[in-house]
This record gives structure tokens, C-alpha cells and sequence, in this order.
């Protein structure tokens, strides 16, 4: 399987990447966020130092109970970040022989208008989009910069609160949204192998239903795609071990990755805590591997 970026290839199987989470805003939920684009910087800087093969970069918290900003804001916190981004890797050395380099951008966003504006500078290569894809416009864009697609699964507009959503059979549900985005994504012109796909852990679902997916993650393998695991802090972790604060949830992540990984499911996990998750991606791997 091959993950295809505008100028390289990644192949599996391989280790797991692990891709670190920077906010450019000031509410994110687990507090981390930063306004200043030399403080964002540094925190990648860290991440890749730490062994994130990819850095995941959001200008706007997705939290429900958070108004949105302006997409002319968006852009601009993006672009403060992207005319540094060199400096988030350069003069470092890969922790080891497996860890991508130089590491990956990824752009958390949604809105075509700020998904055009982004990709247009060239250093963005994979669309974390968190839109559910509910229609070919940014599928049509990737394809135009042969960035690689995102696509999760959620249901609505971001931003908008869904905590009643209830499903049947969410595995289920789950792949048939996955066989109609793909092929959506590949009408527009994405290459299959520019494709991954992320279930939404905490996006229009109920503890019951992500912890399903935390079990049955094997069954996303069926469409030979990358999936990322959204492990790091999340609710559901929360609600298991009664933990309200985010940053108190790095154990529970750990735990997470660690069962995935023994199911043999996730090609790529999104953590705050990158030292962490790569001591343990790179433990489970080399175990596994019996080297």
C-alpha cells in the first residue's frame, strides 16, 4: 500500500507514523494552543524532534461550544505558520531510520475558500479535512496540487454540536460513508493512493459507538488505505477513566495505540504527546517484528 504526496511516496507496511497536533488558535480543547507563530513553530520543532514523521497543523479549534473564526482569520494564521515551517525541522536529524524526513505538513481545515488559499503555497501536503466531504470541491483542489486527501467520517458542518446523533450499526455506517467519499474523491481526480481515511472518534458519536470502533478498527483495512487513529485525549478516554482534564489522558491514549496496534489497525496515530506515543509505536513495532 502507498500513501502519494506531491513529490514522494509512502510506502507500507511499515511503522506506524505519528503524526503531532499544533494549534494556531487559542482555544483549543486540550489547552495547548498557541497564537503566536513562533511559539507554534517551536512546539513542531519539538514534535519532530520527539520523532513526528508529520505535523498536523489547525488554525481553528473544532469545539462546538466555540464560535468560528472568519475564514480571511483562518488563512492568515495558517500563512503566519506556513512561511516558517522550514525552521520547524531544519538542522535536525530523524530520531532514527524510519521516521519520515523532512516530516510531513498536514493542514487541519475544511472550508474550500481556505483549503484553495493554503494549498496555493505550496508546502501543504495532505488536507486533514474534517468536513466530512460533502461535496468534490476540496477533493477537486487536492487533485489540482496533488496533495493528499483526509477524508472523516462525521455527519453535518464542524462546529455544529451532534451529541445526540445515534446510529444502528456504526461500522457499517461507517464504510458505506467511506465507498461513497472515495469514490467521490476519486470522480474529482485524487489518486486512490493519495487517499486516507479517519473514522472520526468523538465526531457525531457516543461512547459506545467510538469504543466500537476502537475494537473493530480492522474492518477499515478492507479499503487498502492508510487510516488514522484520532487516539490523543479524547472524550471517549475521558469517559472510560473519569478523567474531565485532556492533558490527564496521555496514559489512556498510550493504551489506545497499543491495542490498535495489536489488531494490527492504523497506519497512522494523531497524538499531542509525541515523545510518548513514538517510545510506544516504536516498542510495540520492534516486538512485533521480533527484532
Amino acid at each position: 500500500m502507498k500513501l502519494r504526496f506531491p513529490e514522494r511516496i509512502i510506502e507500507f507496511p511499515r511503522r506506524p507514523l505519528v503524526m503531532g497536533i499544533v494549534n494556531v488558535n487559542d482555544d483549543s480543547f486540550s489547552g495547548d494552543g498557541t497564537l503566536d507563530f513562533r511559539q507554534a513553530i517551536a512546539q513542531a520543532r519539538r514534535q519532530v524532534a520527539s520523532g513526528a514523521d508529520v505535523i498536523d497543523v489547525g488554525a481553528e479549534s473544532a469545539r462546538t461550544n466555540r464560535s468560528a473564526v472568519t475564514a480571511n482569520e483562518e488563512i492568515r494564521r495558517f500563512i503566519g505558520f506556513l512561511d516558517h515551517w522550514k525552521e520547524a525541522w531544519q538542522g535536525l536529524e530523524p530520531l532514527d531510520e524510519e521516521q519520515i524526513w523532512p516530516p510531513v505538513l498536514s493542514a487541519n481545515t475544511w472550508r474550500p475558500e481556505v483549503v484553495e488559499r493554503i494549498l496555493r503555497v505550496g508546502k501543504v501536503e495532505w488536507l486533514n479535512d474534517i468536513g466530512a466531504l460533502p461535496n468534490s470541491e476540496n477533493a477537486h483542489l487536492c487533485a489540482a496540487h496533488g496533495t493528499a486527501l483526509l477524508i472523516m467520517h462525521s455527519v453535518g458542518v464542524p462546529k455544529i454540536p451532534h451529541f445526540h446523533q445515534q446510529w444502528g450499526d456504526i461500522m457499517s455506517e461507517i464504510e458505506n460513508f467511506f465507498a461513497e467519499k472515495i469514490e467521490l474523491a476519486l470522480a474529482a481526480g485524487v489518486s486512490a493512493d493519495a487517499i486516507i481515511l479517519d473514522p472520526g472518534i468523538d465526531f457525531a458519536k457516543q461512547r459506545e459507538d467510538n469504543l466500537t470502533i476502537y475494537k473493530e478498527l480492522r474492518q477499515l483495512q478492507k479499503f487498502d488505505r492508510p487510516v488514522l487513529v484520532p487516539v490523543s485525549r479524547k472524550t471517549v478516554i475521558g469517559e472510560v477513566l473519569d478523567l474531565p482534564d485532556p492533558v490527564d489522558r496521555d496514559a489512556g491514549t498510550i493504551a489506545c495505540i497499543s491495542a490498535a496496534m495489536a489488531r494490527g489497525a492504523g497506519q497512522i496515530f494523531r497524538v499531542h504527546h509525541v515523545a510518548a506515543a513514538w517510545q510506544a509505536v516504536k516498542t510495540l513495532d520492534t516486538i512485533s517484528r521480533g527484532q
